[in-house]
């Protein structure tokens, strides 16, 4: 069994809340794709800003 599966097994311990699969956990880590995502945030900043002013 995956480890993501385990949280939702039927037990009196049953929770809700997600685990990341692999995907996303590598996503998460991989610092390519996290300085890409800055630059994105960071010129959607710019224009929200700049209509703004």
């Amino acid at each position: 069994m995956k480890k993501e599966e385990v949280n939702f097994q039927k037990s009196d311990k049953f929770s809700l809340t997600m685990i990341p699969g692999a995907f996303a956990r590598s996503l998460r880590t991989n610092i390519i794709w996290q300085f890409i995502r800055f630059i994105a945030i960071n010129i959607k900043m710019i224009i929200v800003v700049g209509k703004s002013h």
